[in-house]
């Protein structure tokens, strides 16, 4: 039953041989992976207003040459993710850079921000929609949390149904929404041509403000650069694209950034002619939008497409958090099963994580996660900025042609990054504390785990332990997962049974690690025979329970026993059990209720 409903909610499971076809191409990858930033014109720029408005409406004429600040910090940023693309393909962004170019440490804080930004961006997006929802259908309030978490399950399960599925699904909100925003400001820039718009809304530009102050627009500017949260998630998930992945990458990235600015752009202007003013209880694109068309079809039109591109912006986490944890995995920084892929090709735990982190999110603040905005922001502009940093060392360092241009990109980048970050610190230090907190607490569970998974390497490794003093010795079946001290201790075990036969069993997801396994069993030994299953789905209980039938069947017809050995290495410390075994577990579990097979479990304990 269970198998049912897993197969009706994420669908059958692809050959790994389709991973080619789960591939994103150019205009699908724009939709899902530009959600994020593209949406957040539907807040940067009344963030700018939110802090002009304390010193009255005159100061409003202010929020263009801010805005014109925050463009040229896009186009620093676009540039500089766009030489990131090439010279890192392989993805990883912000924490590949800067723990190639600055040091461990910077990268992991880059890592562990981004991976805690990507939850917060899943939570406040979905939180964001649902208050849209809410406040058209006042009688849902109560409902909200509820809401929010359906749309978080809904959104987690589309995901795991695969790249190309969801990206089909989600593109049309996406480009509905883009669409929308377009017609808004061709239709008010024609209404202020024509004369339809009345200039005396607006303080002409170069008002004097009284109490004006570097410092005031520097804040203002700061809040208005949380429109370029999610610049960063197409350097991160390069794997996604289709053949030549870089290029294709740099040039939706370029696209993404085109479109970013012209709305971004469009909406500031559009609220500084129209002399809107920000109030609490209706956003800055309501009010255009409402002053532009009047309260008609076309006006609910925007305002539908914008609670829905809020809300489908979390599928930007959903894209770039598995492939960081992917990264971060591969280093040991993170337990390995992220980087195992699902049924349909995608890292399934990373978002199945994403998704449970982000809920519980939802749940702790009750709904209300608008107060996690500005530690949403600042959690990008420090990879921002130590990203920029690497590139700075990187071109310095390898002086490649060009670099000077290159490093004059990534200096006003790494510049004006950083002078946001120490604004958002000064000025909204009581929502931004946290910060403090949680990643020295990240990176310390980072170290903890590979200082884990390095202690184990050290003491299974053959190469440099003493040889295990062999055991002297039915038909036995030894599951392997490589060559080390756990499968050796296995094998003597079952030598030692006086078995007729020894079967060690390799599952293989990759022919040419297959050949690669098969090699090396030969050297270390020779006398027992090696028997290897490919397995297109990425499944090793499927084959592996399929091959003990077949040999089980074959056993009860010549009265035989068959025996199982599953390895398994026990860690000095309890909890670390966590980090492993988890195959050898499911091993077992799914062979236990076989009448004619014995299970056994070798244990190998670790000495440190």
């Amino acid at each position: 039953m269970i198998s049912s409903i897993k197969r009706f909610l994420i669908g059958r499971p692809l050959k790994s041989t389709a991973l080619g076809e789960q591939k994103l191409i150019k205009t699908k990858a724009l939709a899902i992976l530009s959600s994020d930033a593209l949406s957040s014109v539907a807040y940067g720029p009344e963030q700018i207003l939110i802090v002009l408005v304390t010193l009255g409406t005159l100061a409003f004429w202010y929020s263009i040459p801010i805005g014109i600040g925050v463009l040229i910090l896009l186009a620093a940023l676009i540039l500089s993710y766009r030489q990131i693309i090439f010279a890192y393909p392989h993805g990883g962004g912000a924490y590949v850079v800067s723990k190639e170019n600055l040091g461990v440490t910077p990268g992991l804080i880059a890592g562990g921000s981004l991976l805690v930004d990507y939850i917060l961006t899943v939570a406040v997006s979905i939180s964001a929609g649902t208050d849209a929802i809410t406040s058209a259908f006042p009688a849902l309030h109560s409902h909200k949390v509820s809401i929010a978490i359906i749309f978080v399950l809904l959104i987690t399960i589309l995901n795991l149904r695969g790249l190309t599925e969801s990206a089909s699904i989600l593109a049309y909100p996406v480009y509905l929404f883009v669409f929308a925003l377009f017609i808004l400001i061709g239709v008010g820039l024609f209404n202020i041509l024509t004369g339809k718009v009345s200039p005396d809304l607006s303080a002409p530009l170069g008002t004097p403000v009284a109490g004006i102050s570097l410092f005031i627009l520097l804040r203002a500017f700061a809040s208005g650069s949380s429109a370029l949260t999610g610049v960063e998630a197409i350097s991160n998930a390069i794997p996604n694209f289709k053949d030549p992945a870089p290029k294709n990458a740099a040039k939706t990235l370029m696209a993404m950034g085109i479109l970013l600015a012209l709305l971004f752009s469009g909406i500031v202007f559009l609220a500084y002619y129209y002399g809107i003013s920000p109030r609490a209880d209706v956003t800055v694109v309501s009010q255009i939008a409402e002053a532009t068309f009047g309260r008609n079809g076309m006006y609910y039109f925007i305002q539908g497409t914008t609670a829905l591109i809020l809300i489908l912006a979390a599928n930007t986490g959903y894209s770039a958090f598995p492939l960081l944890a992917v990264n971060l995995a591969k280093d040991k920084f993170i337990p390995r099963m992220f980087t195992i892929r699902g049924d349909r090709l995608g890292y399934s735990n990373g978002i199945i994580i994403l998704g449970f982190a982000s809920i519980l999110l939802i749940i702790a603040f009750n709904g209300q996660t608008e107060h996690l905005i500005p530690l949403y922001a600042v959690g990008v502009f420090i990879p921002f900025t130590l990203s920029q940093t690497g590139m700075m060392v990187k071109w310095v360092r390898e002086k490649p042609n060009g670099w000077i241009v290159k490093l004059i990109i990534n200096t006003t980048g790494a510049l004006i990054s950083f002078t946001v970050t120490i604004v958002f610190f000064l000025t909204k230090l009581d929502r931004v504390w946290p910060v403090f907190i949680f990643l020295p607490l990240i990176i310390l569970v980072f170290h903890r785990i590979r200082k884990h998974y390095d202690a184990v390497g050290d003491q299974l490794r053959i190469t440099t332990c003493e040889p295990a003093v062999p055991i002297e010795g039915n038909v036995i079946i030894v599951p392997v997962a490589g060559i080390t001290h756990v499968v050796e201790n296995s094998i003597n075990y079952a030598k030692s049974l006086s078995a007729d036969q020894i079967i060690a069993v390799y599952v293989s997801f990759e022919r040419e690690d297959e050949k690669k396994f098969e090699e090396k069993w030969k050297m270390w030994q020779p006398d027992v025979r090696l028997v290897t299953l490919h397995s297109h789905y990425r499944s090793i209980i499927q084959p592996l329970t399929k091959f003990v039938d077949t040999v089980e069947h074959k056993a009860s017809e010549s009265n035989y026993q068959v025996t199982v050995v599953i390895p398994q290495f026990i860690p000095k410390k309890g909890w670390h059990n966590i980090l492993h075994n988890q195959s050898s577990l499911l091993i077992r579990s799914f062979l236990l209720y076989r009448r004619n097979v014995i299970i056994t479990t070798v244990p190998y304990h670790l000495k440190k």
